[in-house]
């Protein structure tokens, strides 16, 4: 997120966090008042309203018009809508922790998996797992694989089928009896002890 989205992001819920404010934006949701109206509705002062209604006309949420001798005070929805469509957005608010610790795993597939190919084996037990791990994904569950079919299936994501089947086994991410081999329950493989 662009910093002057995240300034406008933290503005709002500043501005939106106040109780006061809350209730002078839900008076004029229902219709137009004067500073004097709200302070009576709110049981504030007038002053403290119009400080009020300065935050919320720096986000644009307030507008005010001359009616005589009055200046009149409405609710304005559009910066709301515009906010939610734009920064409320699933992907914008992700963004918020692009800062937060990457997350371990993610971090060795990136540096050992390039367009759904194992680039190279890890040697250290640690990566070599996670990538196991993704690769015992291309599995299914509860289905019997013959050899051949492994190795077509290791095949397209690392040239060493063999090594990558022996791995599989060995770390208890499959199981082989006869030539068969089949994905173990995720419990069996998770329970391995690293050094």
């Amino acid at each position: 997120m662009e910093q002057a989205d995240f300034q406008t992001l933290v503005s709002f819920f500043k501005v939106l966090g106040n109780e006061s404010r809350l209730r002078i934006i839900g008076l004029l949701a229902n219709r137009d008042h004067t500073v004097g109206d709200l302070a009576e509705l709110t049981g504030l002062r007038e002053p403290t309203v119009s400080e009020h209604l300065a935050k919320l006309k720096e986000l644009e949420l307030v507008t005010v018009r001359a009616e005589g001798n009055f200046r009149l005070y409405s609710f304005n929805p559009k910066p709301l809508y515009l906010a939610n469509r734009e920064l409320f957005t699933r992907e914008r608010l992700a963004s918020l922790v692009d800062d937060a610790p990457p997350d371990p795993e993610a971090k060795v597939l990136r540096t050992f998996v390039k367009d759904d190919r194992i680039t190279q084996i890890p040697t250290g037990h640690k990566r070599l797992l996670v990538v196991l791990r993704w690769l015992v994904e291309k599995f299914e569950i509860d289905r019997r694989y013959s050899e051949k079919e492994v190795n077509e299936i290791i095949l397209r994501h690392n040239e060493d089928y063999a090594t990558l089947r022996r791995e599989l086994v060995d770390w208890r991410f499959m199981a082989r009896e006869k030539g068969i081999y089949w994905r173990t329950p995720a419990e069996s493989a998770d329970d391995v002890e690293l050094d």
